[in-house]
């Protein structure tokens, strides 16, 4: 497909998922905060609470029925649609950006795996991710929440894990979202649609309704609201390769996850009391913590100001031998990077240079120096899929002159 094209059938799924995912999101969130701030003294008969709310310049006053009322209004709301859309517009993303160029966006360099197979394991992991997870729902396990909360946290970074092992760090992140979004729409599709239209069901046909069904749902929902945050960092992660990027890109996942759940909490608790005020600031110090450990080694490259002469004079003598150096890089980065990075890449899948980066002249090249440290050097998560075969030795020349002052003269 012309690279023009699917640049643009990438840019109008996305902002179709964004926009789905927002309201998807917005619904979760509003209803979840709505449960928990129900004033549920003194309700009225066959209401399990009630609330006030101003917004937009109006008053509501919502109820909750324990179950459902008397008989059914002639119109009643629901909220699905954007779930669906929401993972199907996913799906078409993971097609279009990943299994349409399996070898370039979503096998990892070196891994000996076919297109096919790598698709298949994609795609398929998904399924039998859903599967698992209601299994385990539906087990002795669902009975204890936290526990079942943590053997699904440990079973998704492992999974995590394994997508790394044969899939780009890009494409692990995007495939363990993907994995959590299929979760909840499959909660949504498998669980809580069927327990709400068997409730509206038993109210027509004047029966009791089964009070099981809604509480499942209820449960499904609410862990579709813990999912939430994790699935919307790995949204947008590409943009950060020093997460997805480093050989350690599943740890930090789960750290940022675990952070983001504990973030969530907070929030889903704080109607009830303050006890886990301390999250925010614990969170705070995870991300600094994250952001520390995850500090690629470098050289120091600021000049020593206490220097003698002759350690001056060395320093200029190594500040002219970098020009010959220079020489050397900018073969390097024509070679290995203007294939896709220039006003004209040569390469069919780019009609432009991929985020506006463009290596065609030494000043553009110095200008990038400390985001090719970041991709090409302390990640190697560029050039992508290793297309262009960039050698060891041809990052250890990159990272050298990066570290000696990153000079084209």
């Amino acid at each position: 497909m012309d690279a023009h094209l699917t640049e643009w059938l990438n840019l109008g799924i996305r902002w179709i998922h964004m926009i789905v995912g927002i309201a998807w999101i917005g619904a979760s969130f509003y209803f979840v905060w709505l449960e928990n701030n129900l004033n549920r003294s003194n309700p009225r008969e066959g209401l399990s609470g009630d609330l006030w709310a101003i917004h937009g310049g109006g008053i509501y006053h919502l109820e909750k029925y324990k179950l459902a009322p008397p008989q059914m209004p002639e119109n009643l709301h629901w909220f699905k649609w954007e779930a669906y859309t929401t993972w199907l517009s996913g799906v078409a993303l993971l097609l279009v950006v990943y299994y349409l160029n399996p070898s370039l966006y979503l096998i990892a360099p070196g891994v000996e795996l076919s297109p096919a197979a790598a698709v298949a394991i994609g795609f398929g992991s998904l399924i039998v991710g859903w599967f698992i997870y209601d299994l385990l729902c539906d087990s002795p396990l669902g009975k204890t929440p936290a526990l079942l909360g943590l053997v699904l946290f440990v079973l998704v970074i492992t999974a995590c894990w394994g997508y790394t092992q044969i899939f780009s760090g890009r494409a692990a992140y995007i495939h363990t979202g993907a994995l959590l979004g299929t979760i909840m729409v499959g909660n949504v599709f498998r669980i809580i649609m069927p327990a709400q239209r068997a409730l509206v069901a038993a109210i027509e046909q004047n029966r009791t309704p089964d009070p099981v069904l809604p509480a499942k749902g209820l449960l499904r929902s609410r862990h579709n609201n813990y999912f939430t945050l994790p699935v919307l960092f790995i949204m947008i992660s590409n943009h950060f390769p020093s997460t997805y990027g480093s050989q350690y890109n599943w740890l930090i996942l789960a750290g940022l996850a675990a952070l983001s759940v504990l973030v969530r909490h907070f929030f889903n608790t704080r109607h009830d009391s303050n006890r886990f005020a301390w999250a925010l600031p614990a969170a705070a110090v995870g991300m600094v913590c994250l952001a520390f450990v995850t500090t690629p080694n470098r050289q120091p490259t600021a000049p020593n100001l206490a220097a003698t002469p002759a350690e001056r004079a060395s320093a200029a003598a190594a500040a002219h031998a970098q020009g010959s150096m220079f020489e050397e890089v900018n073969e390097v980065i024509h070679e290995r990077c203007t294939v896709c990075h220039s006003a004209n890449p040569s390469s069919p899948m780019f009609s432009a240079a991929p985020a506006g980066v463009m290596f065609d002249t030494p000043e553009q090249i110095r200008q990038q120096a400390a985001r090719i440290h970041a991709q090409s050097v302390a990640s190697q998560i560029m050039p992508l899929g290793n297309i262009t075969q960039m050698t060891q030795d041809e990052r250890d020349l990159l990272a050298s002159w990066i570290a000696q002052g990153a000079s084209i003269e």
